[in-house]
């Protein structure tokens, strides 16, 4: 896959925070849209090679708050049922009444569907309310991109920005983005309700993020 970053870079010159966004999204959507079904099957096997890693370093884990990937996202399908094996409870977002943030618990992807237009699959269980993350072990998030200063870049929902600081100050977070989504420190716009992630994964690796 082509560099993104140095693509990206020189577009975002002068741009207001909001517009860069607009502009990076729309590159970063489209690197991922050139991706064969090959590709990103094998990408979604081996991300959840390293986010198991990640489970088997921690003491413990008892709950995963993660996310079901749309197709063009890095997988987290093969993820999602090796954690059930293993009896680790897992949430996924869920869109509750007047659009709350709310979790459902996963019991397998064949109960997934789309509870909404547009939105990603969704477990047919029970909302827990937003608070539920504080049961984490482990937060699974989902990005466009990630530069090495902590910065996240999302599909502009914001519903990250407001579900991560509710996560417990011992949880680990991860962001998934593809390897070239990695970008150097500086290169994504940071607004203040824009919340820095510690730690990405990828399929090939784990990188602890500066702050």
């Amino acid at each position: 896959m082509r560099n993104v970053a140095a693509a990206l870079v020189p577009s975002t010159d002068g741009l207001e925070p909001e517009e860069a966004k607009r502009v990076l999204r729309h590159t970063l959507r489209e690197s991922r849209a050139a991706r064969t079904p090959r590709q990103r099957r094998q990408a979604a096997e081996a991300l959840a090679d390293q986010a198991l890693a990640v489970v088997d370093e921690l003491d413990d884990v008892r709950a995963v708050a993660a996310y079901v990937s749309r197709d063009s996202e890095p997988g987290t399908g093969p993820l999602l049922d090796a954690l059930q094996s293993r009896d680790i409870r897992v949430i996924l977002p869920v869109l509750g009444p007047g659009l709350r943030r709310q979790w459902a618990e996963y019991t397998g992807w064949g109960d997934l569907a789309e509870r909404a237009p547009g939105r990603p699959l969704e477990p047919s269980g029970p909302s827990l309310p937003t608070e539920a993350v504080e049961e984490a072990d482990l937060v699974i998030a989902p990005g466009l991109a990630v530069d090495e200063s902590g910065v996240r870049l999302g599909q502009g929902a914001g519903w990250y920005d407001r579900i991560l600081p509710h996560v417990r100050d011992d949880a680990e977070v991860h962001v998934c983005v593809y390897d070239e989504e990695i970008l150097p420190a500086g290169t994504l716009p940071w607004e203040e309700h824009d919340v820095l992630v510690p730690t990405a994964i990828t399929p090939t690796r784990r990188l602890r993020l500066l702050h």
